[in-house]
C-alpha cells in the first residue's frame, strides 16, 4: 500500500467521523479541497462511490459502509505496527551480526559483551571471527570492527583508536644475536613477516632525522611469513626473529619483559586505525545503534587501546 493511498483512505475515514470535508481538513491540518480530491481520488481508484455530498451533510453508500469497516481494520494495524516498533525501540531488542578478527574480538570484543547483553537484555549478538574484509551488506553483517588503512567511503566509519605498531623481539632472540641500533643493521637479523590474506604484505617504515621516510619490504629476506597478528607475537616470543606488532598485542609481554622494543625512536609508528564500521542508512536500527555506541564506550576505556608511545620507552632494547 503506498503513501498516498494510505493518505486517501485517512482522508475519507476523518471526513466521515468528522462529517465534514472541513471539519476533517482542520483535524489533519489540511483544507477541504484536499480532503475531498483524495476521497474522489480513492473513489475512482476503486471503481465505486462511498460518499453521497450534499451542501451539508456526508452520507455513506453501501460500498462506502463496507469499505469503511474495512479501512478502520486497516489503519489500526497500521497503529499496531508503530506502536510494535515504538515498543522494541524502547526495549532495544534483536539480533546484532559482528565481524571482528580473531586477534582483536577475543581480547577486546570478548570481554565487553556481558555488559552489553546485561544492559539490553532483549539482544542477541552473533560475531564472526575473520580476518578477510568482508562485504557488511552482502554478507548481511550490521557492524565490523576492521584496523588498517580505512578507505571503504560506502561505509559509516567511527574511530575506535589509532593501532600503533613497533618492532619486537625477544630478550632470548636479542641476548643471542645482539640489538639493532639502526634499520640497515635489520639485514643480519632473521625477521618475521606479515602478509593479508588479500596478498598485501606489511612494509616497517623508518623515519630519519630530518623526518624523511624510508619502507622495508622483509618478506624478501624473512624467515618467517605470517598472516595472523597474534602469530607474530608468538613467534617473536618463541625468539624466532624480529616482528612488527600492534601496541595493543604486545603490552602484557613487554611488561612482563619477555619482549623488547627495537630501534625505538627510529622506527615509524604506522598510520593504522581500529573502527567500527556499518552501511550508510537513513535510520539506524535501534538494535545496531545501541550496540556501536556501548562498544565505542568500552573500548574508549580500554587502556591497551590507547598506550601513548612515550610510555613504552621503558620497554626499549
Amino acid at each position: 500500500m503506498d503513501s498516498h493511498r494510505v493518505r486517501a483512505i485517512l482522508c475519507f475515514v476523518q471526513a466521515v467521523d468528522t462529517g465534514s470535508f472541513a471539519a476533517a481538513g482542520r483535524a489533519l491540518g489540511v483544507t477541504s479541497a484536499a480532503i475531498s480530491k483524495n476521497v474522489a481520488t480513492l473513489e475512482k481508484a476503486l471503481g465505486v462511490r462511498l460518499l453521497n455530498r450534499t451542501t451539508r451533510t456526508l452520507e455513506l453508500t453501501e460500498e462506502g459502509t463496507a469499505f469503511l469497516r474495512q479501512a478502520r481494520v486497516a489503519l489500526e494495524a497500521l497503529d499496531a505496527a508503530v506502536d510494535t516498533i515504538a515498543m522494541q525501540r524502547a526495549q532495544i531488542s534483536g539480533r546484532v551480526r559482528i565481524s571482528t578478527s580473531s586477534a582483536f574480538g577475543r581480547a577486546h570484543l570478548m570481554p565487553v559483551l556481558s555488559g552489553l547483553l546485561s544492559q539490553h537484555p532483549g539482544l542477541s549478538i552473533e560475531v564472526d571471527f575473520d580476518d578477510r574484509l568482508v562485504d557488511l551488506v552482502r554478507d548481511r553483517y550490521d557492524i565490523a570492527l576492521r584496523g588498517g588503512n580505512i578507505r571503504d567511503s560506502a561505509l559509516i566509519s567511527r574511530p575506535v583508536c589509532r593501532l600503533n605498531t613497533l618492532l619486537v623481539a625477544s630478550s632470548d632472540y636479542l641476548a643471542r644475536h645482539g640489538v639493532p641500533h639502526v634499520p640497515k643493521d635489520l639485514h643480519r637479523h632473521s625477521l618475521i613477516a606479515r602478509h593479508f590474506l588479500g596478498g598485501a604484505v606489511a612494509t616497517w617504515s623508518f623515519q630519519a632525522s630530518d623526518g624523511s621516510i624510508t619502507t622495508l619490504d622483509p618478506v624478501d629476506t624473512a624467515t618467517l611469513t605470517l598472516s595472523a597478528p597474534e602469530a607474530l607475537v608468538e613467534a617473536a616470543l618463541n625468539g624466532i626473529g624480529i616482528a612488527q606488532v600492534g601496541v595493543h598485542l604486545a603490552l602484557e609481554h613487554l611488561a612482563t619483559g619477555k619482549l623488547k622494543i627495537v630501534l625505538h625512536g627510529r622506527y615509524h609508528p604506522g598510520t593504522y586505525e581500529m573502527v567500527i564500521q556499518y552501511p550508510h542508512r537513513v535510520l539506524i536500527a535501534p538494535r545496531v545503534r545501541v550496540t556501536v555506541d556501548y562498544l565505542l564506550e568500552a573500548f574508549s576505556g580500554d587502556e591497551r587501546l590507547h598506550v601513548p608511545l612515550q610510555t613504552l620507552d621503558a620497554y626499549a632494547a
